[in-house]
This record gives C-alpha cells, sequence and structure tokens, in this order.
C-alpha cells in the first residue's frame, strides 16, 4: 500500500461526516504548532463542536523535525500513524513509528515525536479536547 498516497487521501480528500454537517478536511488550513518548528495541525473538529470532550488532528511533521517532550496534564492522547517513520518516546520508552502502529498516552504521561529522513503523518486525539 501508499501510504503517502493515503495521507494524501486524507489531506486533500478526506471528509468527517457528521448528521448534521460534512467537514471536508481540504477546507481546513494548516496551522502551525505553537511550540514545535517543523510541525503542522489540521484541526478536524475540536471543542467547541464537541463540547469539550475531545478533538481530532491531522499532523504533519516535516523530516527530522519533532514535538519535543511535553505532558498534557488534562488529557488522554492517542496517535494513529498514517505515513513516515520516526520514534515516539512514551514514558521513557523509545518506540518505532511507521504506518499502522497506534500509540496511547495517558494524562501526566511524558512524550515526545522525532520525525525520521522521510517525515511523519499521524491523527492525534485528545480526551478531552485540546482545542
Amino acid at each position: 500500500m501508499d501510504y503517502k498516497n493515503l495521507f494524501e487521501k486524507f489531506n486533500e480528500g478526506g471528509k468527517l461526516l457528521l448528521p448534521d454537517a460534512t467537514v471536508t478536511f481540504d477546507a481546513i488550513p494548516w496551522s502551525k504548532h505553537p511550540a514545535s518548528p517543523g510541525v503542522e495541525l489540521k484541526h478536524i473538529i475540536t471543542s467547541e463542536r464537541t463540547d469539550g470532550e475531545f478533538s481530532y488532528h491531522l499532523v504533519r511533521i516535516a523530516p527530522n523535525k519533532k514535538i519535543g517532550n511535553h505532558i498534557h496534564e488534562n488529557q488522554l492522547e492517542t496517535h494513529e500513524v498514517i505515513s513516515g517513520t520516526g520514534v515516539c518516546v512514551n514514558d521513557g520508552v523509545e518506540l518505532p513509528y511507521e504506518a499502522g502502529i497506534i500509540s496511547i498516552f495517558p494524562v501526566g504521561v511524558p512524550h515526545e515525536v522525532i520525525a525520521g529522513d522521510d517525515g511523519l503523518c499521524l491523527f492525534a486525539k485528545f480526551m478531552p479536547a485540546l482545542c
């Protein structure tokens, strides 16, 4: 399977289907990560739409860039890797990232994500919502 193509299917042709709306991913702008250069996010669904219960984000990390070590004091976070490779350090344990991997970070667990030479694309979910 061509995983880079899979990312592009989400990025350019993906849709969030809700009972009362359809949100096309290509209509959502990329936002720069506030603390990590080379990291961009598409906020697919945010607290505004979920009453703060959860948020869902498409994340693109440029080759050899990272989301540095951090903790979410109030959110459980999950990652679903769509394309690329890299490493995730989850509570001090280094985990390989490649398409098909899912990782979970309970509240208060330190973690970071480092993209490989080909970059890294994933979905990140937060419960309750991050934004």
